[in-house]
């Protein structure tokens, strides 16, 4: 199997106060111009939030940005008039479009645990938008779900030709990803799982171009991200 490795020793690590986060890719005062995406996916950021604290408002624009909450509940705030409470098995999508600005901040008793995944858009200055769902893949095993795409059966609009999904393999499951001429990424957030010759553990991932079967080798949750072969 030709195939891209990154494993989870290889992000970048960062600490400062309340936060603590690993980045697959190269954001804020972590650079590596060796990890720079993979076609239009531009940032995982594996997040821990302490309590009562948090980002404050700050803008974005042109971006597709997911969150999604794993442990404790997030509180989010908009410049489109949102205010929202993220919890885990929540997703959050905020196309940010022309230009938005927002806050998220653990107004909670625990730690926050979620993952901030930004993708470029395949158009421009669009106007800003917010959707929101619970797919806790956690409820349904060994089955995709299709979190966020360009088509109806996605669960929240991305504007970009790529669908991000998730799943939860139980131990001895499997499941198929489907190349089709496109780009896939795989990164696990938790257990460990085979594909072809590579055993990948939680904050590892794997880029390829080609089908392949995912098999845990223990109760594992990973996203696939279907990606076009270029950003466009």
């Amino acid at each position: 199997m030709n195939a891209y490795l990154h494993r989870n020793g290889e992000r970048g690590h960062v600490k400062m106060g309340w936060l603590e986060s690993k980045h697959s890719f190269s954001f804020g005062s972590w650079h590596n111009p060796q990890y720079m995406g993979v076609s239009a996916l531009r940032v995982i950021n594996d997040d821990l939030i302490a309590t009562h604290n948090g980002f404050g408002m700050h803008p974005h624009d042109n971006m597709e940005i997911l969150t999604c909450v794993l442990d404790g509940t997030i509180s989010h705030r908009d410049s489109m008039g949102n205010e929202r409470h993220i919890s885990a098995g929540e997703w959050q999508l905020m196309s940010a479009g022309t230009g938005v600005q927002h806050s998220e901040i653990n107004n909670g008793d625990v730690p926050v645990h979620m993952l901030q995944i930004w993708i470029h858009p395949n158009q421009r200055n669009a106007a800003p938008k917010y959707q929101q769902i619970q797919c806790d893949p956690r409820e349904q095993p060994n089955q995709w779900h299709v979190i966020a795409g360009p088509n109806a059966d996605a669960l929240m609009h991305i504007r970009q030709q790529a669908e991000v999904k998730s799943a939860l393999l139980e131990k001895a499951q499997a499941l198929d990803v489907i190349a089709a001429q496109r780009i896939n990424y795989l990164h696990v957030i938790s257990g460990a799982i085979q594909v072809a010759e590579y055993t990948m553990n939680a904050g590892d991932a794997i880029a390829f171009a080609e089908s392949a079967r995912i098999e845990a080798l223990e109760d594992a949750q990973v996203i696939w991200f279907d990606l076009p072969e270029v950003k466009n």
